[in-house]
């Protein structure tokens, strides 16, 4: 017999839409300018151009994050796309995993 599963927890299509538009007027924002400044990747601290500086969520969107101040940091493309939608402490574990696999 089988039975669906929902996951209730998740935000829906809407929220998420939502979401994603209100990150989108913070990045037009004097604070995000000022975030960006240093240019300077969150996860790798690598100095990276403004242009290429992405806005990424500690917790993402599909994993129930909201698009607030405390929530968004500076990315570059190379770890927001690494990082996809993991948790803090699944980003901290793949990184370690991933160095200790190079030694």
């Amino acid at each position: 017999m089988a039975r669906d599963f929902f996951d209730f927890d998740a935000p829906d299509d809407a929220e998420i839409r939502a979401e994603r538009g209100k990150a989108r007027d913070l990045r037009k924002t004097r604070w995000w300018q000022q975030k960006t400044a240093p240019g300077l990747c969150h996860y790798c601290g690598v100095k990276v151009a403004f242009s290429d500086i992405t806005m990424d969520h500690l917790v993402p969107l599909a994993r129930g994050g909201r698009s607030t101040k405390d929530n968004l940091v500076p990315s570059c493309k190379a770890c927001n796309n690494l990082k996809k939608s993991m948790l803090p402490l699944e980003w901290e574990r793949y990184l370690e995993k991933k160095s200790s696999e190079k030694e």
